[in-house]
């Protein structure tokens, strides 16, 4: 064990670890973060405020991204999982928007609130 913790902290303090956290094959990926928190923060709100063409278009867009992230040389992981999250995310929001308008759900809300 101590020799795993003694390579992780070497390969903290070397140069190359020093270089990556200050570009942007690392900044841009943190700023990213930003979409799928939002998205998974908006699952718990109302469906009737999901908006099919942007939940659509998000997750195309991180598909998109999720393969320029391992297509990219050296693979940006972070950058994948940050879209994976994302299109894991858009999806259940998809899954929910076409639930309230087209499989009943609206009907349900608005019987619940009556009673």
């Amino acid at each position: 064990m101590g020799s795993i913790v003694k390579k992780l902290v070497t390969s903290i303090k070397s140069k190359e670890f020093r270089e990556y956290l200050m570009s942007t094959h690392f900044w841009g990926p943190v700023a990213n973060w930003g979409i799928p928190l939002a998205a998974i923060a908006d699952t718990r709100k109302d469906p009737s405020f999901i908006s099919g063409k942007m939940t659509f278009a998000l997750s195309l867009y991180s598909l998109m991204f999720m393969r320029f992230a391992w297509r990219v040389q050296p693979r940006n992981m972070l950058l994948f999982a940050c879209h994976f999250t994302n299109e894991c995310a858009q999806l259940t929001q998809g899954a929910r928007f076409v639930n309230y308008h087209y499989l009943g759900g609206k009907e349900k809300q608005d019987t619940e609130q009556k009673v």
